[in-house]
């Protein structure tokens, strides 16, 4: 447990901020603590979102860095990274498919943030401690595009960003079947399923999920297949995945949402393709696109294209 008389020169700060500073924790690692009820000020939990406090006001956490887990993540510089874009406060990546984005079970020294680490040592207290400089992640089989945080400040920036849905990030998958109709919007609540834990359904228990796509090309041999764009409006775990297969149209390799990988397309045909922000350090707009990947672009050279018309 660690008490702490507030001293004048943190009159009216948010109390996050002083807990960080009392901890030597991150703002996001500190969020934790404040959910659980960890942190009160004058003996109470402050019940208020964003809480602030006052000059010689007592703030106690319950906190042994000793008893907490021990989130500590070794650097691999075997592991290599396609950077596209780094500078002061962002490092944009174009991830290969088959990298794990943060340790986890089954990955602990094999992931883009272990090969972050190496490059980049001072996002290990940048963000959550067990995933540093992450404030949005890609499926392991998914290629593409993904900003990744390497100051606090852009964290807090970005992360609030995509909670206002003002990043843009779209997608572009090879699906198995045409999506109907066309062009449209799936607005599917997601959560867990009912069925199997690891999965997630379109559940009206969910929390809401929305996926604008159109339909760029369709196929008629050997098998009916389409090109789809998407774009996200929220970011829900295998968001695009399960909407896609809902409206009968899976991506192309997901043998979890969708059909066996007959046509041998080795791992989920999706790429995330575009990716726009502000940028956390300038205001000004960022944008950053990657082309498809070659296994990818192998698919569709095997298809028989029957219509470009755009939707």
């Amino acid at each position: 447990m660690i008490n702490e008389a507030i001293p004048p020169s943190l009159d009216g700060e948010r109390l996050d901020r002083v807990v960080a500073l009392i901890t030597g924790l991150s703002r996001s690692a500190v969020k934790p603590l404040l959910e659980a009820g960890r942190v009160s000020v004058n003996g109470a939990v402050p019940s208020e979102r964003v809480a602030r406090v006052a000059t010689d006001d007592e703030v106690a956490i319950d906190y042994d860095p000793l008893a907490e887990p021990d989130h500590t993540i070794e650097a691999n510089s075997d592991i290599d990274i396609s950077v596209v874009h780094e500078d002061d406060e962002v490092i944009v990546v174009a991830k290969q498919p088959g990298l794990v984005v943060h340790p986890g079970a089954g990955h602990i020294d094999d992931t883009l943030v272990n090969a972050l680490l190496a490059r980049y040592p001072e996002i290990v207290s940048v963000g959550d401690p067990a995933r540093p400089g992450i404030v949005h992640r890609l499926d392991r089989d998914t290629s593409g595009l993904l900003v990744v945080a390497r100051s606090e400040n852009a964290y807090d920036d970005l992360v609030s960003q995509l909670s206002l849905r003002t990043v843009t990030r779209r997608y572009e998958a090879i699906c198995v079947g045409r999506p109907t109709p066309a062009r449209g919007v799936v607005d599917a609540p997601i959560g867990r399923s009912r069925r199997s834990r690891t999965k997630m359904a379109v559940s009206h228990e969910g929390k809401p999920a929305r996926t604008h796509y159109r339909e760029l090309a369709h196929f008629d041999d050997p098998i009916v297949a389409s090109h789809v764009e998407c774009h996200l409006e929220t970011g829900r775990t295998h968001q695009i995945r399960v909407h896609l297969g809902a409206i009968g149209a899976p991506v192309m390799g997901d043998v979890t949402y969708g059909r066996p990988d007959t046509f041998g397309a080795g791992r989920v045909m999706l790429h995330a393709a575009c990716l726009v922000f502000e940028h956390p350090g300038s205001g000004e707009v960022a944008r950053f696109d990657a082309p498809l990947p070659p296994d990818m672009i192998d698919v569709l050279s095997r298809l028989d294209l029957r219509s470009t018309d755009p939707v």
